[in-house]
């Protein structure tokens, strides 16, 4: 678990249920981190992140003063951190249980903080720290220079979980260096970065586009799955081949479901003790001065109409979203009933895509398109439509479907394994495999049930 960052909830499926978390001393709940690496007995958790420590502060089998508390041991000196040099220990120390440590990174002393060698510190087998056992543990004594490595196209779900997992990093005390992959055309610019910013580790959030540029460095990385790279990039046979070696290298990676971790466990055999599954977390923060009236008015929308059904559908424009699926569908709805309309928001990522989409809406009636908005308006545009509509074609793990959850607002996904890891049918949302279905499910059952996560776990219905 996490400190309290200020998310009110995140999925964590297990057993087949989703485990909420509790609310924290803010009166929004703890956020369960994404636990990444051992280094130093520090691990390093990210998306969102929080320091804290292992070894004897997580009572490891010898660790401690005879009769001292199993986890909470009596807190010891620390070192001041030692100037950077190269570590002679062995590629893989300091690896703990999850066998997935960053190792002698560049920036840790023989002796580590503590003054000993960090593998004689270790025991062979460590006992697993149970997520109960990390949190509000004292500070490391000095944080990392970290690398992360991300897409970083504005108002996209990467560069979102990019700038929060960032935001995080530096709160529990390191240095994120963040940079655009697309701003790198070869390994080598990324090697310059690298000494020139004295990164001591890395992250890169996509395998193919950001993985592929930390290939042959000095300094330990590790992988976040993006989703398109494992359910699209792995389907042609040049980029997975390139990230089969990635993941090679790579000292551990991350897959926001099982199904993810599933699918890239077959398609790189050798890679399968290294990956996890961690789900993804988000935050909501509405613009509490947007204009649901303004916002229609940019969307062309009468506002006279009776009983308005906005449905909006927050995506990319591009093909993997394929926002264009459901587009004759909401437009046969709404000349039956001109309340209905769906609403496109989204940047323009693809060009060529862009354009086909602009002339298909164009010609629909009761479908909008408009351009990106800023995070806190079009949270507060969420909020006040009627559902939220994913349509994609793969996903690693929608944010703007757990968004849209976060601020109880229906959801219509597409059945797809990413979508179906987050929503259950007719209880948390409606998932659906053809339009059609969508269409039939909303106008004969007039209703779908979700469930109701604050402050108590009623159903509500959202009728019509």
């Amino acid at each position: 678990m996490g400190k309290d960052c200020g998310h009110r909830w995140s999925w964590a499926p297990w057993e087949g249920r989703v485990i909420r978390a509790g609310p924290g001393p803010r009166g929004k709940g703890q956020w369960s981190a994404l636990v990444l690496v051992l280094v130093e007995r520090t691990v390093v958790t990210a998306g969102p992140v929080v320091l804290v420590q292992v070894g004897a502060d997580c009572s490891y089998p010898g660790d401690g003063p005879p009769g001292a508390h199993p986890r909470r041991p009596a807190p010891r000196a620390r070192a001041a951190r030692s100037p950077r040099f190269q570590s002679p220990s062995p590629p893989g120390a300091g690896t703990c249980e999850f066998r997935c440590g960053l190792g002698e990174g560049r920036a840790r002393p023989p002796g580590g903080a503590g003054g000993t060698d960090l593998a004689a510190r270790l025991p062979c087998q460590p006992r697993l720290c149970r997520p109960w056992d990390l949190v509000n543990v004292p500070d490391s004594g000095g944080g990392m220079r970290l690398l992360l490595l991300a897409v970083l196209r504005p108002h996209t779900g990467n560069a979102v979980t990019a700038q929060r997992v960032r935001a995080h990093l530096e709160a529990a005390g390191h240095v994120c260096v963040l940079k655009d992959a697309f701003d790198f055309g070869s390994p080598s610019e990324i090697a310059n970065l690298i000494l020139a910013e004295n990164c001591e580790a890395a992250l890169a959030l996509h395998l193919y586009r950001a993985g592929r540029l930390l290939q042959g460095h000095r300094i330990p990385f590790g992988i976040i799955f993006g989703g398109t790279d494992v359910n699209e990039d792995a389907k042609q046979k040049e980029k997975n081949t390139v990230m089969g070696r990635v993941l090679e290298e790579a000292r551990f990676a991350v897959a926001f479901t099982e199904s993810m971790k599933e699918m890239a466990q077959v398609q790189w055999p050798h890679a399968k003790g290294k990956i996890y599954v961690q789900s993804q977390g988000i935050a909501t923060t509405p613009n509490a001065t947007f204009n649901w009236n303004t916002f229609l008015q940019r969307s062309e929308i009468n506002q006279s109409a009776d009983n308005l059904h906005i449905f909006l559908l927050i995506c990319g424009l591009r093909q993997v979203k394929d926002p264009l699926y459901l587009v004759g569908a909401f437009s046969e709805w709404h000349q039956d009933e001109p309340s209905v309309y769906l609403v496109i928001v989204g940047p323009e990522v693809d060009p060529v895509f862009t354009r086909e989409v602009k002339a298909k809406v164009k010609r629909a009636a009761g479908v909008r398109l408009i351009g990106e908005m800023p995070q806190g308006d079009l949270h507060a545009a969420v909020k006040n439509c009627f559902a939220v509509v994913n349509s994609s074609v793969s996903e690693g793990m929608s944010a703007a479907i757990l968004e849209a959850m976060d601020l109880e607002v229906p959801v219509l996904a597409r059945n797809i394994p990413g979508n179906a890891a987050v929503v259950r049918h007719e209880v948390t949302g409606l998932l659906f495999s053809t339009p059609q279905v969508l269409k039939e499910s909303c106008l004969v059952h007039r209703h779908f049930v979700i469930m109701r996560r604050h402050p108590l776990h009623a159903e509500q219905c959202y009728t019509m």
